[in-house]
Order: structure tokens, then C-alpha cells, then sequence
């Protein structure tokens, strides 16, 4: 849930906060935590603004244009503002604008970009804060770009993978009700002037037909509901993560869901080790992308190493290694190569993820067309079956 925290700075400055928490007090407790005496707490709606949603702030671009900006010899300030004097969009604009002030007040980017948690995530923050003190912004900007850029083609290989087969689903479920409105009812006019009498399952057939004729509006309006509210209920309620519970209990589904999360973990470790981040730092600062199936057993590894263990013990020994990972994270060791090694592993993994992906399509398209021409076959043979009863007692 968002919250818009009103609150006084250290230097006796009303500024506005936006966090993202699961109640107001916890939202109150955050902003406390970075310093500042809360004023007021109320929670913001989705849609009140542009700037309210993580999803719609323009991130990639922000960073790739103000990495190109800061490579040309630009100072950060003129950068930013710059930036926000070309955009187009008031909320997004407004978020630059703030940020340029905190930063102009003497505030580190990390402490500017915190203030608007909705817009800038807690990684890219931990990302800038890394660069501050190690003085390559303009690096690791680049290094998040290619992080996002390679973590986004993973996320659209598995979904371009996903539309075909719930487009022929789509298409399937139209020529069904079809059917059923449309060709079953005129069937059943037929049948009825002949004064026959009908299998019982073309019987049954012809019923739901005649129903879905007269009351086809209802029908595709409750459809339409359902699946709005199924919608819903995924991603608004405690529905999906108990979906997901239930896909992670399926031994090869949750398998593979463990391997795709482990790669995005390396990858994030990998770049922020890049960036100049302790190994502890940077397995805490990646608890909040992994889904709780995982998050107890990284909490666990970070334990580990607090007693000493290497990264690869305490890794594996909590159940986020692979044997390719595990052989890598030990050769990481050895070589002081650690973040190169995180990038490998999480490279070849990505690349298992997007074979079995395609193997899946593979393997689910013409089972689903099967599944579909079954369907529509016995609905089309139900409908003829009189026609050939009748034909044979002509002969």
C-alpha cells in the first residue's frame, strides 16, 4: 500500500515523502528511520498520480539518459535538471524537480532518490548509494542499464513465450461459444421440426444451446466478470501467493521457479558487488526481490557468513547454489572473480530458463490444439449424429 508521509527534515524543511508499506504505521516508522519527524501520514491511491506507481516511472530511460549525461562531462545537478526541463509528463517531471532540489540543499542522489521509494526502487537507491562512495556513478549506472536490460529480455522470452498458447486458449473458448449461441440453436430447430427422437447427449447439448441463445448476454457478461474478478483476486488478495505456493509444491514447476529466481539473485549480486558493495550488504539489499519461498533460506546464508563460513558453503548449505553455481562460486572464491562468476551463473541459467521455456511451448501448443479440436470435434459430431441416424434409416 502507498503512503504520502508528511514530514520536517533535519534542516527544518516540510517535505513530502512517498512509501510504499503495509500500514500507516509502518510507513510512519520508515520515515522516522531516515531521519525525518513525521507531520502526517495518509495513504494515496493508485491512480490520484503519475508518479504513485513504481511500474509507470520511466527507470531504464532515467538511468541510460542520465549515465549519457554524466559521461559527457555534465555535473549531476545540471543532469537531472536537464532531464526533468524535457519532460513532458507533469508528475514525472516533478519527481526530477524534487530530486534536484534535496540535492542542491546539500543531500547525497541516494538521499534524494529514497525520498520517492515509489518511483526509485530500494536496489537502484543501493546502487547509487554504492557509487557514491566508491565515485563511479556514470559506471555503475551502466552497470544497472545492462542488469535491467538483460533481466527484462528474461521476463519477455518466458512471457512472448506464454501469448501464443493463451491466444489459441482465447480462440479456442470464441469458437466454442460460437457453436454453442449460434449453430447449436438452429440445429435444434431443425431436429425439432423433424420430430425425432435424439441421443441423449446430443440431447444435452442442444439444451445448453437453446440456453446459451437466450441468454447469451448474461453468459458472456459472467464470463467477463469472472474473469475480471479472477484477475483480481491474483493480484489484489492473498490468492496469489497461495497460487504460487501451490505451483512451487509441483516438483518440476517449483524447480524451475527456484532456478529462475536464483539467476535474477546472482545477477543482482553480481552487479552490486561490481559496484563496490560488501557480499553481506548485497545479499540483505537482494532479500526483497526474491519471493518468500527463498527469502528465510538468504536470511539463513547471511547468518553463515556472519560465522565465518565462505559463500559457497553458506550457499549451498541453504539451498541456493546449483551444482553449476556451486562449482562457479568456489572457482569466484579462488580467483577473487566473485562478481564475474555471479554474472556466469546467472548468464547460464538465464539461458537453461529460456530452453525449457521453448520446450514447453513446444510441448504444450499441440496439446492445447489437440485439446481444442477434441472439443470442438465432439461438439460438431454431437451436432450431426441425428443427421447420420437419419441417413441410415433412409438406406
Amino acid at each position: 500500500m502507498r503512503f504520502e508521509v508528511t514530514a520536517l527534515s533535519d534542516r527544518a524543511e516540510l517535505v513530502r515523502l512517498d512509501v510504499d508499506a503495509g500500514d500507516a504505521d509502518v510507513a510512519q516508522r520508515e520515515a522516522a528511520e531516515r531521519g525525518y519527524r513525521v507531520v502526517a501520514v495518509r495513504s494515496v491511491r493508485a491512480w490520484h498520480g503519475w508518479s504513485r506507481s513504481p511500474a509507470r516511472f520511466p527507470l531504464l530511460p532515467f538511468s541510460q539518459e542520465l549515465c549519457a549525461l554524466l559521461a559527457a562531462g555534465i555535473g549531476l545537478v545540471e543532469s537531472i535538471q536537464t532531464l526533468a526541463d524535457k519532460e513532458e509528463r507533469p508528475a514525472v517531471r516533478r519527481v526530477l524537480q524534487d530530486v534536484v532540489r534535496t540535492i542542491s540543499a546539500g543531500e547525497p542522489l541516494s538521499a534524494a532518490l529514497r525520498e520517492h521509494a515509489i518511483a526509485f526502487p530500494p536496489l537502484f537507491v543501493a546502487t547509487v548509494r554504492a557509487a557514491e562512495r566508491t565515485g563511479d556513478l556514470p559506471e555503475a549506472l551502466a552497470r544497472f542499464v545492462a542488469y535491467r536490460t538483460q533481466i527484462d529480455e528474461v521476463r519477455k522470452k518466458v512471457v512472448g513465450a506464454l501469448i501464443y498458447p493463451v491466444l489459441l486458449l482465447s480462440v479456442g473458448a470464441l469458437v466454442t461459444l460460437f457453436l454453442l449461441a449460434y449453430v447449436v440453436p438452429r440445429f435444434a430447430a431443425v431436429y425439432e421440426d423433424a420430430g425425432r427422437d435424439l441421443p441423449l447427449l446430443s440431447q444435452l447439448l442442444l439444451v445448453w444451446g437453446r440456453f446459451f441463445e437466450a441468454h447469451w448476454l448474461v453468459v458472456l457478461g459472467g464470463l467477463l466478470a469472472l474473469a475480471a474478478l479472477l484477475a483480481y483476486a491474483i493480484t489484489r488478495s492473498a490468492l496469489g501467493p497461495r497460487l504460487s505456493n501451490l505451483l512451487w509444491q509441483v516438483p518440476a514447476i517449483g524447480e524451475r521457479l527456484r532456478v529462475y529466481q536464483l539467476a535474477r539473485l546472482y545477477r543482482t549480486l553480481g552487479m552490486l558487488l561490481q559496484s563496490g558493495m560488501p557480499i553481506v550488504a548485497a545479499l540483505k539489499q537482494s532479500s526483497d526481490m526474491l519471493p518468500p519461498q527463498l527469502q528465510p533460506r538468504l536470511a539463513l546464508a547471511v547468518q553463515a557468513l556472519g560465522t565465518g563460513q565462505l559463500i559457497s558453503s553458506a550457499m549451498h548449505e541453504n539451498g541456493l547454489t546449483t551444482p553449476v553455481a556451486l562449482r562457479m562460486l568456489r572457482v569466484g572464491e579462488r580467483s577473487g572473480r566473485m562478481s564475474e562468476l555471479m554474472g556466469r551463473i546467472a548468464t547460464f541459467h538465464e539461458e537453461e530458463m529460456a530452453r525449457a521455456v521453448e520446450w514447453f511451448t513446444r510441448l504444450f501448443e499441440p496439446i492445447l490444439m489437440l485439446a481444442i479440436g477434441a472439443v470442438i470435434g465432439l461438439i460438431v459430431l454431437l451436432m450431426y449424429v441425428p443427421v447420420f441416424e437419419l441417413a441410415g434409416s433412409l438406406q
